[in-house]
């Protein structure tokens, strides 16, 4: 029996599992024909709800009853080995994990740091820095395309942004990476080790500002609140080096891995490079890197899709199935890959209060990178099968560990 005929539930559940996760766009697929909504097991066994319907992610996001404060949870959570600490479970202090008037206000002051003129005056550097990858390749020959582009690029990028020395960004890019995969040994070392380096890098900057994303985090103000905090700073840091970089990590990962799947589609972005904009909404709808919401928790007993859900449930949104879901243009095939597709609808950035503060970089990155990549390297293959490729197993984050490929690059 193949992957994708395989019965999606265990034991009346579905089991979010490194099987899963490898086959995930054709096991939503499934699942979306029985339903919007599922009863679901996610790591280390904590029991939730999966929303896989574009329309119902999109009121679930929004809900005033769905929050991001895990105390009617704690049970559930203390059983599965989660330690509660609000107003996050995970990343320390920061907007991701909060509700308003809380998350009103981290926002509005990460906001002031993260502003869209300096997101823009990044486009030359993230150029300097693909072709700069590019350059250190030998003409031609094999090379996973995971370590020597799609990881460096968004790692150097978010590192200079952030401040942090060039001493660190070996360290920093490990501990990344692994930070996302919950089910890794190597998690929570992850975790203590990217705090412990912005926790240093913060006190640094506080006492020497730079001209940089950290630096300003010290310095905003809020005109109610007075600055961060220490552990809110961390926190905002946190967030940003974990889910800014490695979604788009792996975003870049899905996008070529779905270019070497259809060819066709490869070629026309090579023949019409105009096209790439709207190519990287098609990316992100198709198989975005986001695959997962973070949690949300049932203040009240609620009913969503017509299945009642009690207080203290814990509602995770199935992003990318939402994409290959959400209402396209009349005709088009939402299961199909189409770089041509006008307006892509998706949720890979979320929706409402918690859309990602950092979707515009993303955009700007990814944009950079494939087009060079596409213009600098203008024969690329895979070189292993695609049934052999290895997937990350647990956490929020959908992409290959690895992606070797085939190439041949061309000089400026």
């Amino acid at each position: 029996m193949s992957p994708h005929e395989e019965c999606p539930y265990q034991n009346g559940r579905v089991v979010i599992d490194p099987a899963f996760k490898a086959d995930a766009p054709a096991r939503y697929a499934r699942l979306r024909e029985s339903g919007p909504i599922h009863s679901a097991e996610f790591h280390l066994g904590l029991k939730g709800w999966l929303i896989v319907d574009y329309d119902l992610a999109r009121e679930a996001l929004t809900h005033p009853a769905l929050l991001k404060d895990a105390t009617p949870a704690a049970e559930a959570l203390a059983a599965a080995g989660y330690v509660l600490h609000k107003p996050s479970v995970g990343l320390g202090a920061q907007m991701m994990e909060a509700d308003p008037p809380e998350h009103t206000r981290l926002r509005r002051l990460a906001s002031a740091a993260f502003t869209p003129r300096r997101t823009a005056e990044l486009a030359p550097r993230i150029e300097q820095i693909a072709h700069d990858l590019i350059d250190t390749l030998p003409p031609a020959g094999e090379v996973d395309l995971v370590e020597a582009f799609n990881a460096p690029l968004p790692s150097t990028v978010i590192a200079e942004l952030l401040g942090i020395p060039e001493e660190y960004h070996l360290d920093f890019r490990r501990w990344s990476a692994q930070a996302l995969q919950v089910a890794s040994p190597g998690h929570r070392p992850a975790l203590a080790g990217l705090h412990g380096l912005l926790a240093g890098l913060v006190a640094d900057k506080r006492r020497s500002p730079q001209d940089d994303l950290l630096s300003a985090l010290v310095a905003v103000r809020d005109e109610e609140d007075g600055r961060l905090s220490e552990e809110e700073l961390v926190g905002t840091a946190m967030m940003l080096v974990v889910a800014g970089h490695e979604s788009t990590v792996n975003l870049l990962g899905n996008a070529v891995l779905g270019l070497l799947q259809h060819p066709d589609q490869l070629r026309q972005l090579r023949e019409r490079p105009e096209l790439m904009s709207g190519a990287v909404e098609e990316f992100l709808r198709y198989d975005t890197s986001v695959e997962r919401s973070t949690s949300r928790y049932a203040a009240e007993d609620i009913e969503l899709g017509g299945v009642p859900i009690p207080r203290g449930s814990m509602i995770v949104v199935a992003l990318g199935a939402a994409g290959r879901d959400a209402p396209q243009a009349e005709g088009d095939d939402p299961a199909a890959l189409d770089v041509t597709r006008p307006g892509a609808r998706h949720l890979a950035f979320g929706h409402g209060i918690h859309y990602c503060l950092g979707a515009p970089l993303a955009r700007l990155e990814t944009t950079i990178a494939l087009s060079t990549l596409l213009s600098r390297v203008p024969e690329l293959e895979l070189a292993a099968p695609v049934d052999s490729l290895e997937w990350i197993g647990s956490g929020i984050i959908r992409g290959v560990l690895s992606l070797p490929v085939r190439y041949r690059a061309r000089s400026v």
